[in-house]
């Protein structure tokens, strides 16, 4: 959508001397909007290894019931990709739990056709399926289809159906309430709990704790629940937007592990002390207060990621990154466009595995509110003109 001006890039290229001053000024910039994030990832192991050690848990408590088999988790959002915008004590460690059907049970994906949210709203219809034949049929458990229903209520536990669906469908608040329910009775069993205490917060879609060790620290944990499409990195989630409150059936389709995933990529690939996540959180501290999202702007330091060599994300060149991410997101306002990073995006990283059509797909505008509304591009326009 704009051109990214590298002849500065290439200056500096000439001259392999920093420039004291603007080194200074990246020193004072991280300073000042606390670049440096260590704790992150050390802190980020903490969460994973408590969800680990809580579904290891739930693994031998249920492995005799029939609800949702829990999968390993999966860190999503700033916290996990190394650059929360937000501050230390604020901080929101964000985990996906992905569900599997239970044995007996498949899970099928059908969109949502009650036309009150966008196409990128899913429900998940759950089936019962025949376990009698296979390569390794459970003798254990009687078959949905095959057994009386006498020889069921006498015999085995509910049906998924039964317990955490509303009708055919897998609800979303249903299973927060269960995993919260197991949380708190489970907490005494992890070793976590030697060294905190935990409570649960309210939350109607996902599992939300606050940890709080003897120094006082806390830790915010949010678990949320996700059906993977197909082999992609692209699932969908029980946790809804800000925006959107859909009904507790409706599973909305969440890029986030695929984000992860880039983010991962871009780490191995690119120098040594990349000033990437940097530049992320201090533009984020830079456009605070303003109409910008902060989901588009990760989106655009993404596209950025892959128009610029990543040899040009060495620390030293901070700034000018900086000053290309607010360039790039100026453009976009001036067009009212700005493309959505998975969808029909040439540059697209093999290693991120999308559903298919994906990339064939017309280019999701997140800056389409703007083209709706011109009066509110020219507020978002002056706004960021202040900064």
């Amino acid at each position: 959508i704009c051109e990214v001006d590298r002849s500065r890039d290439s200056e500096s290229e000439e001259s392999e001397e920093e420039n004291p001053a603007e080194m200074n000024m990246i020193w004072i910039f991280s300073r000042r909007f606390q670049l440096s994030v260590p704790k992150l990832a050390s802190r980020k192991r903490v969460v994973q290894e408590l969800l680990s050690d809580l579904l290891q848990v739930s693994h031998s408590l249920f492995s005799d019931s029939f609800f949702p088999v829990l999968e390993p988790v999966i860190g999503v959002g700033s916290a996990c990709e190394g650059w929360s915008p937000h501050k230390e004590e604020d901080v929101i460690y964000c985990m996906f739990v992905p569900l599997k059907p239970p044995p007996g049970h498949a899970f099928h994906l059908e969109p949502d056709t009650m036309g009150e949210m966008p196409q990128t709203s899913m429900r998940i219809r759950v089936e019962q399926v025949c376990t009698c034949t296979g390569k390794q049929p459970d003798q254990s458990k009687l078959c949905f289809l095959h057994h009386s229903e006498q020889e069921l209520k006498r015999n085995q536990v509910t049906s998924l159906l039964h317990t955490l669906c509303t009708g055919p469908y897998l609800d979303g608040e249903k299973i927060a309430l269960w995993f919260q329910t197991f949380v708190i009775s489970a907490w005494s069993v992890v070793p976590q709990s030697r060294h905190y205490s935990m409570k649960v917060l309210p939350s109607c879609r996902s599992c939300k704790m606050e940890l709080v060790k003897d120094s006082g620290r806390r830790l915010f944990v949010e678990t949320v629940f996700s059906v993977q499409q197909g082999d992609s990195d692209i699932f969908l989630s029980s946790q809804p937007t800000e925006a959107q409150l859909p009904p507790s059936t409706t599973w909305l389709e969440s890029y986030a592990v695929a984000e992860a995933k880039f983010f991962r990529q871009v780490a191995m690939q690119a120098p040594p002390h990349s000033c990437h996540l940097k530049c992320l959180r201090l533009c984020a501290r830079l456009l605070e207060g303003s109409g910008i999202s902060v989901y588009a702007l990760k989106t655009t330091v993404m596209h950025l990621l892959t128009l610029i060599p990543l040899s040009e994300w060495q620390h030293k060149y901070l700034l000018m990154r900086v000053d290309d991410t607010m360039h790039y997101l100026r453009c976009c306002l001036e067009e009212k466009r700005l493309k959505h990073f998975f969808f029909g995006n040439e540059d697209m990283p093999e290693e991120i595995s999308l559903p298919p059509g994906f990339q064939e797909a017309q280019p999701l505008n997140l800056f389409q509110h703007l083209a709706q509304d011109p009066a509110a591009q020219t507020e978002a326009l002056k706004e960021f003109d202040k900064l």
